[in-house]
């Protein structure tokens, strides 16, 4: 790889948080030229811009990326996740022969550690912290969490040796551009429709993801969901050793074994590593992301005890399930990272017997919302729509015969009109099944706008009682 980079020229294409990362790095193995190009505008990329001069071999190209980007002389393009693959400039980089590579296969060639790849359709992000917290419970040191769990690849280059571990959360669209990029252990969670404004077909899709196992030799770990046929199906084709996770006992891996989340190693007693009853970590769909975090770990060298004591403690991450706040009884969840219907519908699984108000919506990326509108008519008591898919949503749930919604304008008013509605008791579930990208930079400026919205109706409330107490004790 250094071939391609030091002293050539190098196109990056996206000024998101990856491609400011791969600057960064190609900057320092010493580049001859870089250009950095992003349709938006400038005013657009203002923190994005911010210290750019600090690095004397960049050009910056912004409002566009048009194909005559794409020169002779380039050596290689390296593609920020995200960005459409079917642009003009990617087609002729495909006529002279240029590689287009991803972010993390350019991270990949300087990495020292050995790496853990999460992939998967809902959970990656549960998963990924899951199984770095485990190594650091078993005493690996340093391990290091990155890639599309918001830490780029590229960034953590030089932060980590070869005594420590990467466990590396890893996209359809990171995937879907690399070479040599090879997990020591390869995690595929499971498998569902989404992403089909970029990839066209669920078959491209799979395709992409199904690529992380395409480097490994017999000497690396596969853990595969031994519940999801698709995911399940890659076995026969995948060269490293085979580890399953399921709900019940399997061969090799682990699984559930009178309801005790069991490792099952071939020729050994079943060990148990912790009660299920006994995770820190609420849902059906955590259990699976437990599962498969726990068979990872333990491929790596983590023993039972140190992923038991994981499973026990753990708690929810940022914006996946996140518990936000209590008002007069009503509990606040956090779930702007559901962003497809599948996640959404794991998310509404997570509270049994709770009355759920439901805030969903964002940019439609082509979903089916006909599983999803099913599960609202039982689970969901009321529904509040925003964003640009809100009609297609309201007609899926009307088909259901569903007609307790109401479509808003933004997220605000979604949170204060579920607030009216709530009761003691009862869980406002921001999950909104789509990305966030017709109304914020990411689903995390949704989901701290979320907070921000809670916390303030929190502290109105709390004022408002201060107010009515004092009132009250004057009389």
């Amino acid at each position: 790889m250094i071939d391609l980079i030091k002293g050539k020229n190098i196109l990056v294409v996206g000024m998101a948080r990856s491609g400011m990362a791969a600057v960064a790095l190609l900057s320092r193995i010493g580049a001859a030229k870089i250009t950095i190009a992003d349709q938006k505008q400038p005013q657009e990329l203002t923190a994005e811009l911010a210290g750019l001069d600090r690095y004397s071999s960049l050009e910056v190209k912004t409002g566009g990326t048009p194909p005559d980007l794409v020169t002779p002389d380039l050596s290689v393009i390296v593609k920020s996740p995200g960005v459409p693959p079917d642009l003009d400039l990617f087609i002729r980089a495909g006529s002279l022969d240029i590689p287009v590579l991803s972010e993390v296969e350019l991270a990949y060639a300087f990495i020292k550690a050995p790496m853990i790849g999460v992939t998967g359709t809902n959970g990656k992000t549960t998963t990924t912290a899951l199984i770095t917290a485990m190594l650091k419970e078993a005493r690996f040191d340093p391990v290091v969490s990155a890639g599309n769990i918001g830490n780029p690849l590229c960034g953590v280059v030089d932060s980590i040796n070869s005594q420590g571990f990467i466990v590396a959360e890893l996209s359809s669209f990171q995937l879907e551009n690399i070479n040599c990029l090879r997990p020591l252990v390869a995690v595929f969670l499971n498998f569902a429709e989404d992403h089909l404004d970029y990839h066209g077909t669920l078959e491209r899709y799979f395709a992409a993801k199904a690529r992380i196992f395409e480097n490994q030799l017999a000497g690396d770990y596969v853990v595969l969901n031994a519940g999801d046929r698709k995911v399940s199906s890659l076995a026969k084709n995948c060269m490293g050793q085979i580890l399953w996770f399921d709900r019940a006992p399997v061969r090799a891996g682990v699984g559930l074994k009178e309801d005790y989340i069991t490792l099952f190693n071939p020729g050994c007693k079943p060990c148990e590593i912790c009660p299920a009853a006994e995770m820190a970590l609420p849902g059906e769909h955590n259990l699976e992301n437990a599962l498969a975090a726990s068979a990872a770990a333990w491929a790596a060298g983590a023993d039972p005890q140190a992923i038991g004591n994981v499973l026990r403690s753990f708690k929810a991450i940022e914006h996946r399930l996140e518990y936000v706040a209590t008002l007069a009884g009503v509990d606040f969840i956090n779930d702007s990272k559901g962003t497809n219907p599948g996640a959404s519908i794991k998310a509404l699984k997570s509270f049994p017997g709770r009355k759920k108000i439901l805030i969903a919506g964002g940019k439609d990326r082509g979903s089916n919302f006909e599983e999803l509108a099913n599960m609202i008519r039982h689970e969901v008591s009321y529904l509040f729509l925003f964003g640009e898919s809100k009609d297609k949503l309201a007609l899926s749930v009307e088909k259901t015969g569903f007609s307790n919604y109401r479509q808003v304008e933004g997220l605000e008013e979604a949170v204060r009109g579920a607030r009216s509605k709530a009761r003691a008791g009862d869980i406002i579930l921001l999950s909104p099944a789509c990305a966030s990208w017709d109304m914020f930079t990411d689903y995390e400026a949704r989901g701290n706008l979320f907070k921000k919205i809670v916390i303030g109706l929190k502290a109105e409330e709390e004022l408002k009682q201060r107010v009515e107490g004092a009132n009250s004790n004057d009389r």
